[in-house]
């Protein structure tokens, strides 16, 4: 292969420079006088070149060399080359790129490495993964100062093989983005913890939530060399947030090196400090919080009943005041509008904190968000205090609710306040709004009352990241309250100066700081083909098990197509379209004589099999896969649509046609 000319003086340049990087000229000198000592004394003949390389070699110089030239394949050149099929099978389904960081050298940044775990305990007795075996495996995400990263995946294992490198950067923004390079005293001050969350993730897509740990970086500045290496043990989480369940190796390293380097004494003192201050403001509130709830037990005995939440449990254990799980988030370009942050809300996954053990009681977990992102499910609380944090980016005024819906179950839901005073409840579970008009129980047993379509039954209290307002009405029924937030006979408030000292950004350093959104790293296009093959194949093979032949129709799969978007269009607007086109086209693709099924299903995960089974379970969808008739014809379309964080609403319509026999 030959270079054009500018290009292979280049790679003459880089060689060269790294030829003087690693004193390789200063090593050959060494070499060829240590050769001609040994070898040239007692004949004091010619000494060849390939003596001399064969001597290189054997002192290793000519490894060590090669090993420090690393050669990273354009992919640009790769990107002209036809694309390979897809294999079957994956195992790591982001393969690494290697790509160039532009490191702005008038930065600072903070270079983590992970270099392998151990001490995973749960995984001890699990065999070697074979070559090209589909196993668990193990994803770290880190957070730093608006900054997110994510490793390559690693099998399960109890010395799991995490070799990646991060680097973040370092810069105070109150100081202005055109400022110096900040020194280590500067940054001694900057208090945000590396927030890691580790995730597993089973052979079904299934993800766990294996630990949430904030790790103090600032240690590095009092290092010498500004490097240090920590091993940081990871616990559990919920009911095992005192369990260890494994050790990382982590090496940190100041880029480029400090010219000057803190005492131990200094970094120490200022953890000290900034635990003290914080654990004084949590103590404040605390009283106050206390002095708060005795108020509001003594305007109504029976309030000692209501839902009124002010600390939650996050993922560690730690009691933090509810506010602080809220605040203002911008999507970017990401989301457009409130609705549609609404409907990516909705296809984020919905589960339980898991409980050990029978009993029923709810295991409560409110994660911080960064656990909630990276494992891509949570519970109704999770998902309310994400949908209102993006409402309040997007300008609303908008509060979690916490009540109970039908027999009492402990929900969370979102309310908007109009500035013409229209109240709106948001299922964050759902994405679907409801209208809020109080019932007046004092009218007349005669009057036309609002029939309410929500499914809330009670409201205790509904807070955002400056507000907490208890429901001290006569009634907590959803259905009669009046949201006449200044009216302190109906809402009793906190007051926002308390909420401010333990909640606002920076105010503690217990208080995480909010993640940006990621964009979707799934191709709708491609991720909705394979699962429309992997279908095709699904029933095919169901059919042949019942003795029936498949013939797919194409043009009818095309045509629900229209029908897919048409539904996702109304679940993030509410407003339907296009029907009419669908019904048209279904009409000429069907012939006189002929009968029409289809069945619509939606889904937010991305495995084919479990779809299939879960259609299998519905009559209808059954009815048409395992149609039997005369000239019957199968179709089946997958629309995936992708949202931030690779979240995904799929969906899938199956449809078939043939001869009506009477």
């Amino acid at each position: 292969m030959s270079l054009p000319p500018e290009k292979a003086s280049e790679l003459k340049q880089i060689i060269h420079q790294q030829l003087l990087k690693m004193d390789v000229h200063g090593r050959i000198r060494e070499v060829l006088a240590e050769t001609i000592r040994e070898e040239l004394a007692p004949e004091h003949q010619q000494l060849s070149t390939e003596d001399l390389i064969r001597a290189l070699r054997q002192r290793g110089i000519i490894d060590d060399v090669m090993k420090e030239l690393k050669f990273v394949t354009d992919m640009n050149e790769m990107g002209r080359t036809s694309a390979p099929k897809p294999s079957t099978h994956f195992v790591d389904r982001e393969p690494p790129v290697l790509k160039k960081t532009n490191i702005d050298p008038t930065r600072r940044y903070l270079y983590l490495q992970v270099l392998g775990g151990k001490a995973f305990l749960e995984h001890l007795q699990e065999p070697e993964p074979l070559p090209g075996q589909i196993c668990s495996t193990f994803t770290l995400c880190l957070h730093f100062r608006n900054q997110r990263f994510r490793s390559k995946p690693v099998p399960c294992a109890c010395e799991p093989d995490f070799q990646d490198g991060f680097l973040l950067e370092i810069h105070k923004d109150s100081l202005g983005d055109g400022s110096k390079m900040v020194d280590a005293t500067t940054m001694l001050s900057i208090c945000d913890p590396v927030h890691m969350v580790l995730i597993k993730t089973d052979t079904f897509d299934e993800t766990t939530l294996v630990a949430s740990y904030f790790l103090e970086w600032r240690s590095v500045l009092a290092a010498e060399n500004g490097i240090t290496n920590v091993a940081v043990e990871l616990l559990g989480v919920g009911t095992e947030s005192k369990v260890s369940v494994g050790v990382l190796n982590i090496r940190l390293e100041m880029y480029p090196p400090l010219n000057k380097t803190l005492s131990s004494e200094i970094t120490s003192t200022q953890f000290t400090l900034e635990r003290q201050k914080t654990a004084e403001k949590e103590r404040l509130f605390l009283v106050y919080a206390k002095q708060w709830w005795r108020e509001y037990l003594q305007i109504r005995p029976t309030h000692n009943t209501r839902l009124v939440k002010i600390f939650a449990q996050d993922e560690n254990g730690v009691n933090r005041p509810v506010c602080s799980y809220v605040r203002p988030l911008r999507a970017g370009r990401l989301l457009d509008t409130p609705r549609q942050a609404a409907r990516f809300v909705s296809v984020l996954g919905h589960e339980r904190a898991p409980v050990i053990g029978g009993g029923g009681g709810k295991q409560e977990q409110w994660c911080t968000l960064l656990a909630f992102l990276c494992r891509n499910k949570g519970d109704c609380e999770d998902h309310a205090n994400l949908l209102c944090s993006l409402l309040l980016g997007f300008g609303l005024e908008a509060f979690v609710c916490v009540g109970t819906k039908a027999k009492g179950v402990p929900h969370t839901w979102v309310m908007t306040c109009g500035s013409d005073g229209t109240i709106t409840f948001w299922e964050s579970l759902t994405g679907h709004r409801y209208i809020h008009r109080p019932i007046n129980p004092d009218d007349p047993p005669l009057a036309e009352q609002p029939k309410p379509l929500y499914p809330y039954r009670t409201i205790g209290c509904i807070f955002n990241h400056e507000k907490f307002f208890g429901n001290c009405q006569p009634s907590d029924a959803v259905e009669v309250c009046v949201f006449d937030l200044h009216d302190e006979s109906k809402w009793k408030p906190m007051s926002g100066e308390a909420i401010k000292s333990v909640c606002a950004p920076g105010a503690t350093s217990s208080v995480p700081p909010f993640p940006p959104l990621c964009a979707s790293t799934v191709d709708a296009a491609v991720t909705s083909n394979e699962m429309e093959v992997q279908l095709r194949i699904l029933v095919s093979e169901h059919r042949k098990d019942l003795g029936l032949s498949t013939v797919w129709d194409d043009q009818l799969s095309y045509l629900l197509s229209q029908a897919l978007a048409a539904y996702e269009l109304e679940r993030t607007t509410g407003v339907s379209a296009g029907n009419e086109e669908f019904q048209d086209a279904v009409r000429r693709a069907v012939p006189d004589g002929h009968t029409f099924k289809g069945f619509p299903i939606h889904f937010v995960h991305r495995n084919a099999r479990r779809v299939f089974a879960t259609c299998l379970r519905s009559p209808f969808c059954e009815e048409i896969i395992c149609c039997r008739g005369d000239q019957v014809r199968l179709a089946v379309r997958v629309r995936v649509f992708a949202y931030p964080e690779s979240a995904c609403a799929v969906w899938i319509m199956f449809a078939c046609k043939y001869r009506s026999v009477l």
